[in-house]
């Protein structure tokens, strides 16, 4: 028996073939990467989907801003909604379809302001805010109006809510699903705060001479109608809008303006030169400091101020002929034209060569709409002064209803001059003037013919 240890000498040694290690490397390799890929893909999940079993959109609404406002104002409410739903029972499963909605989103969501037992008025229509998903918010804005006589207090306006989620989805297969919505009109409120206020209401109105281009008084009675005090109060007049009437004095202080109590102020107003006579509009209003310490001001209220035709004069007498040379009497008659009283009234006449006027001045007083006076001036012309038509300019001064002194427009006085020798000319010509000549020349010398025969005997 042949030990292992021992070595035989009757042959060459036995070996391995080398053949056999160049082939079982690759396939070791192969195995292994084969191996590799078949956990991978045993271990790698399938392409999974998501279902919720419950879960849906919860709503709510508040102001962003302040809720306080005052009779009167008009703004622009800002709502925003809120979503704080959320996804419940979150199933995972590769053979389920994911769903193109979620529950907790509020689709197609419609906002809407109704007024409810609130005095306020919503001027904004409903406003479509799309989808709303949850944990999130969007703001809807509306224009409200506050009237003016709206009382104080706190009001809960309802905001309405319309929209539609995802309910329930049911699977078919694998590759087919089914939606169902459930469709939602949800009513919220949020509270309205309306403020306290002085609120005025002109009572009564007494109003002076209002004409273009002059001064007036306005007298304003009014009344607190509001629910508030006003302390240190100032009732104040305003130009309104483009009105020709605007005010000369502007504000009377009240002090201490209480609740129903009526107070009067007196302004001087005035109404520009080109206004048209007819009625006007003026803005009346009180500032004063609310309970708070803020100085606010109340609603305006807008009266009606009459305006008559400013003052105007025209020269209704005859043109006036002075010969070259002479002085002469000259009689103007100045009618009052305009819708205005005029007071300490005095005509002027300005003489400028060659005319000269020992008195240019004529006083009238007092002349009403329509009323007419006579003023005369001496008037004198050079001697070589050019036979002519001229116009010398003449005006009225006065004094208003307060006072003002006022200048009328220029008025034109016509004075013909003629010269020595056409005054004898027109005399002779004229067969009247000439028939009174020779009958004051034949009466003449009557008269002295009976005075020379008494005389003799």
């Amino acid at each position: 028996m042949v030990s292992m240890n021992e070595k035989t000498t009757t042959g060459a040694p036995v070996s391995m073939p080398r053949c056999t290690k160049r082939i079982g490397t690759p396939l070791l390799i192969l195995s292994i990467v084969g191996i590799a890929v078949a956990c991978l893909l045993l271990s790698a999940p399938a392409s999974a989907g998501t279902k919720y079993m419950a879960g849906s959109p919860e709503l709510s609404a508040y102001i962003s801003g302040t809720n306080e406002f005052l009779p009167g104002d008009s703004v622009s409410l800002p709502v925003t909604i809120q979503n704080t739903g959320y996804n419940e029972y979150k199933f995972v499963d590769s053979s389920i379809v994911d769903r193109d909605d979620l529950p907790d989103t509020a689709k197609f969501l419609i906002i809407s302001l109704a007024p409810g037992d609130s005095p306020i008025i919503v001027k904004s229509d409903p406003q479509m805010v799309g989808d709303l998903t949850g944990s999130t918010t969007t703001t809807c804005s509306f224009t409200i109006k506050i009237p003016s006589d709206a009382r104080a207090g706190t009001y809960s306006v309802p905001v309405g809510m319309n929209y539609s989620y995802l309910y329930y989805a049911e699977q078919y297969g694998t590759d087919a699903i089914q939606y169902y919505y459930k469709n939602v009109n949800k009513t919220v409120t949020i509270p309205i705060t309306i403020k306290n206020r002085v609120q005025i209401d002109v009572v009564s109105t007494d109003i002076g001479e209002v004409n273009a281009g002059t001064e007036g008084t306005l007298k304003i009675s009014v009344k607190n109608t509001g629910d508030e005090d006003g302390k240190k109060s100032i009732l104040k007049i305003a130009q309104s809008g483009t009105s020709p009437v605007t005010p000369t004095d502007s504000s009377v202080y009240l002090g201490d303006f209480t609740m129903g109590e009526t107070v009067t102020g007196t302004f001087r107003i005035s109404a520009a030169d080109d206004t048209e006579e007819q009625t006007y509009p003026l803005d009346v209003y009180v500032s004063y400091e609310n309970s708070e310490g803020d100085t606010v001001t109340s609603e305006t209220e807008t009266i009606g101020i009459p305006v008559g035709r400013k003052a105007a004069f025209s020269i209704t007498s005859d043109p006036v002929t002075i010969t070259a040379g002479k002085k002469k009497v000259i009689t103007v008659s100045y009618r009052n034209t305009g819708g205005a009283t005029v007071y300490d009234a005095q005509a002027r006449i300005s003489a400028v060569d060659p005319f000269t006027c020992s008195d240019d001045v004529a006083y009238f007083g007092t002349v009403s709409p329509g009323e007419s006076r006579d003023a005369a001036f001496e008037i004198s012309v050079d001697g070589g002064a050019t036979a002519k038509e001229y116009g010398l300019d003449s005006e009225i001064e006065y004094r208003d209803s307060l006072d003002n002194s006022r200048v009328s427009d220029p008025l034109k006085v016509t004075i013909t001059v003629e010269d020595r020798q056409g005054a004898v000319e027109s005399l002779t010509s004229n067969p009247l003037l000439l028939g009174i000549l020779v009958a004051i020349i034949i009466i003449g010398i009557a008269g002295y013919a009976f005075w020379y025969r008494k005389r003799d005997q």
